[in-house]
């Protein structure tokens, strides 16, 4: 099989090798969309370097999805040929039913479902030349079964777990592409086996528990928190992809733009289609090209709301025409135009990488079990994550007074952001 490999440098990973039937996939115009579509969306214009693409990160996660095979077999698990093609080419397809700046539409301003939910999935597998490449692979279906879970076993939980190949070329890869000098040990990816019968971590090693594998595990979920906190969820991203966003949403409402719509496109291709859109929808996506940003005017913060004020945020505020109407009615208050001013309203921050469940001397516990060997410090960590839940009111600099004072009215809760002076 050597003389049919095909091999491409990755500046995160160094040499990844591809068999002649994943690169024949990669090459399909379906995969190759996606060298357009940036891995954190807005988040270039906070890191210039984050530049990245799911193209790469499709590459990294079939790297990472080799290693974990690898340590399974290590482990006495046996990994048939087959196994093994399926396994590595849903790594390699797992995200090409993402659109631009996914994440902002279907999580933080819940405009379309997931990405990853089975029946869109199904539709991108389906279609055009990757389709037909997968239909004549004797792997093909177990690839579809895989990734819309219909089966959902060890193998789909290498590319789509708790902890997964996913999760590990994407924690390095933003990281690195983002400036940050962050990233962890590799040590970790040689405890995966099979714990129960699902991915998790061996803790055992010649009758003791190997303390530096569950260390390593918590670090992860540090590199996850860390990332969270000054890339994923940093203001000026949300307030950046929030402004796409609410460009989606006029475009919908004035001209019908609908999800399917958006499918075919890149980053560059859903911006030249917003600016053809109408003259609001037009207007943010200019300012958002020059960088020309909305301002936090109005911030609510988890732990200032608690949980049930969250609750009550979220429940209302995730739904497009409360949404619609505070925004309406924020703008006449302000004296401004309904386009000018965003609710954000993101869903909780949950760590689910914490529930990987490992394998210890005393029996077989979720990493993040109460009184296991990290449990406090991970409830922590987990206490920490949840807590970058912001409820936020965007809107022009210049009107951030009398926005953050009509906000403070129709929410009915004082204001926790103190704009900086000047």
């Amino acid at each position: 099989m050597a003389g049919s490999e095909v091999t491409v440098r990755d500046p995160v990973h160094g040499d990844i090798v591809l068999t002649a039937g994943e690169a024949a996939l990669l090459d399909t115009p379906e995969m190759q969309r996606l060298r357009g579509i940036r891995q954190l969306g807005a988040a270039y214009l906070v890191y210039p370097g984050a530049q990245h693409t799911r193209f790469e990160h499709s590459l990294g996660t079939l790297y990472w999805a080799e290693r974990i095979l690898a340590a399974l077999e290590r482990s006495g698990r046996a990994v048939s040929a087959e196994d093994r093609r399926a396994v590595r080419a849903a790594a390699l397809l797992h995200d090409v039913s993402h659109i631009p700046f996914g994440h902002t539409f279907e999580d933080e301003r819940a405009l379309f479902g997931r990405h990853d939910r089975p029946e869109r999935l199904a539709r991108f597998l389906a279609w055009g030349e990757l389709g037909r490449r997968l239909d004549a692979m004797p792997e093909g279906e177990a690839v579809r079964s895989l990734l819309t879970g219909r089966s959902r076993d060890w193998r789909r939980e290498v590319v789509a777990g708790s902890l997964d190949a996913d999760l590990l070329d994407y924690l390095r890869r933003d990281a690195y592409f983002c400036g940050l000098p962050k990233n962890y040990d590799d040590r970790v990816v040689r405890s995966f086996a099979l714990v129960e019968g699902h991915l998790g971590l061996d803790l055992v090693r010649g009758g003791l528990e190997r303390e530096d594998v569950r260390t390593e595990a918590v670090e992860l979920l540090r590199l996850r928190y860390f990332l969270t906190e000054r890339v994923y969820y940093h203001h000026a991203k949300l307030a950046a992809g929030a402004m796409v966003a609410k460009a989606v949403e006029l475009t919908a409402e004035a001209e019908g733009l609908g999800e399917e719509d958006i499918y075919p496109l890149d980053d560059a291709g859903l911006l030249r289609r917003l600016r053809a859109g109408p003259p609001p929808a037009r207007a943010l996506v200019e300012a958002f090209s020059r960088r020309a940003l909305v301002k936090r005017a109005y911030v609510l913060t988890a732990g200032g709301v608690g949980p049930e004020g969250q609750d009550a945020l979220v429940r209302r505020y995730r739904e497009l025409a409360p949404r619609r109407r505070a925004e309406e009615e924020l703008a006449r208050a302000a004296g401004l135009d309904p386009g000018e001013v965003i609710v954000h309203c993101p869903p909780p921050l949950p760590l689910k990488e914490a529930a990987v469940p490992v394998a210890t001397l005393h029996g077989t516990f979720r990493l993040d079990a109460p009184g296991g060997g990290a449990g406090a410090e991970i409830a922590s960590l987990k206490g920490l994550h949840e807590g970058l839940w912001k409820f936020t009111v965007f809107g022009p600099p210049a009107a951030r007074a009398r926005l953050a004072a009509a906000a403070g009215e129709w929410f009915g809760r004082p204001n926790e952001f103190r704009p900086p002076p000047g």
